[in-house]
């Protein structure tokens, strides 16, 4: 619960770098399974995996996250 009202205390700028980089460590997660996804060599295992357009979360994720850092730059070089 601190953590949480830490985070609210935080000016916007803090608060949209740091949603960013959950976003960017998402995006990670994004390309950790469709590589797994593009490893399984026989259907079965492809089958366990499932089917989601890891790529196109991938490029959702780092783009949305890229646009919040990017957003909070003026007001971090501000100071």
């Amino acid at each position: 619960m601190e953590m949480i009202r830490q985070f609210e205390l935080m000016s916007d700028a803090a608060q949209l770098v740091w949603a960013g980089a959950g976003l960017w460590v998402l995006a990670a997660i994004f390309t950790l399974m469709e590589r797994r996804r593009t490893r399984a060599r026989n259907l079965a295992k492809l089958e366990k995996v499932g089917w989601v357009p890891w790529t196109t979360l991938f490029v959702l994720a780092a783009m949305s996250g890229a646009a919040l850092m990017t957003a909070a730059l003026p007001s971090l070089i501000k100071g």
